[in-house]
């Protein structure tokens, strides 16, 4: 029987840890029936686990004013009652409910209480913690001291564990089933309403989504989607409307492969180095190459230009990764003028970077960003 329960767990973390987005997950409403995640397909969610006696419980004034406020743009809130911090969530889901609706109002959806931590965590709560670990608690803050000062006596090394340290956490899943962000109980309200509007916000959002590709799958992209970039690219702005950019978009294959055959000869050790070698371009299928003026002048409009395309492509599901390493290569190799020649470039300019661009093989994760560095001069 043990070793059933075993087999049955082990089973269950595959399960788990195969999961694509939450859309895989089925839980249970608060009468017990089955609910797939997959429901909520195209929504912004905040997942959060609470409880009725905590401190922390006011939150739930806050959660409804924010679900209140985005509901209409497609954001929903999933309330997951949980017992296991401090014992602050008793009794049944409908005395739960109940307490809440009378106490705050709410409106949002809630759910069978569940367990976040342990064996019998649900399986969502594993796949959410896999996808987000804990981030840790902002110590200049009194609360954040508080939190931290807690778990360490109890653990000592309890930072570096992905578990739920406490009622009220958070998770931000996009509307493509992805979980972006964490936030613990201790954090502010007004930073996680910043990030919710940032994805029911569709411009905002296709902004936050972006991410460098390195990573291609093999088919070529079509042409009358290229066009659509491209249009995207030259009407971004540009000083007194100069448009100072040359635009050459490469579908030849053959075109990128013989050149990556020179790149390949003469970069032998590192082409070898990376098992997953297609071309010289991040293996990406085709190419947008952006011109400036040889003489300088035109870099800023090209970099706008060229935003908005990679904006573009994001928003059709494709990738993008802004290349000058090629570039350096091409123009330094004599035996690349052929590539350069096809390229049609005017004398008067010059090759200033390119835009590998394709259907993705990878999600990145997004890198950190220093909000440090923004200073608001009042």
């Amino acid at each position: 029987m043990q070793k059933l329960f075993f087999c049955l767990l082990a089973m269950m973390s595959v399960l788990t840890l195969s999961a694509q987005s939450i859309y895989d997950f089925n839980v249970k409403d608060d009468a017990g029936k089955d609910v797939s995640l997959a429901e909520y397909k195209g929504k912004v969610l905040l997942i959060v686990n609470t409880a009725t006696r905590c401190g922390f419980t006011p939150q739930y004034k806050e959660l409804e004013a924010l679900y209140e406020k985005y509901a209409k743009d497609g954001f929903e809130i999933l309330d997951f009652p949980c017992n296991q911090f401090g014992g602050q969530a008793p009794g049944t889901i409908q005395e739960i409910h109940q307490f809440c609706t009378a106490n705050f109002n709410i409106s949002f959806p809630q759910f069978d209480k569940i367990d976040v931590n342990g064996e019998n965590a649900s399986p969502l709560y594993v796949y959410l913690k896999s996808q987000k670990g804990f981030g840790g608690f902002d110590v200049t803050d009194e609360r954040g001291k508080m939190m931290d000062g807690m778990l360490r006596k109890q653990d000592t090394d309890y930072d570096k564990k992905s578990d739920i340290k406490w009622n009220f956490t958070k998770f931000l899943v996009s509307r493509d089933g992805q979980v972006i962000k964490r936030y613990e109980p201790t954090d502010k309200m007004n930073d996680i309403e910043a990030d919710v509007q940032m994805e029911v916000n569709p411009v905002l959002s296709n902004i936050m989504a972006r991410r460098s590709v390195r990573k291609y799958l093999d088919t070529p992209v079509e042409h009358e989607k290229l066009e659509i970039i491209v249009r995207a690219g030259i009407n971004a702005p540009s000083g007194v409307n100069r448009q100072p950019w040359i635009v050459r978009v490469v579908e030849d294959q053959k075109m990128i492969a013989d050149v990556t055959e020179v790149y390949r000869q003469e970069n032998v050790e590192q082409v070898k180095r990376d098992k997953d070698f297609k071309n010289m371009f991040r293996n990406a299928p085709n190419l947008i190459c952006v011109c400036t003026p040889a003489n300088g002048g035109g870099e800023l409009d090209a970099g706008l230009l060229g935003e908005n395309m990679m904006l573009a492509a994001q928003s059709m599901g494709l990738g993008t990764c802004c290349l000058g390493g090629p570039v350096r290569f091409l123009v330094a190799n004599e035996r690349c003028k052929f590539f350069l020649d096809r390229l049609e470039i005017p004398a008067d300019y010059k090759l200033n970077y390119i835009i590998a661009i394709g259907y993705p093989d990878e999600q990145p994760d997004a890198k950190p960003r220093d909000a440090s560095k923004v200073k608001f001069i009042k």
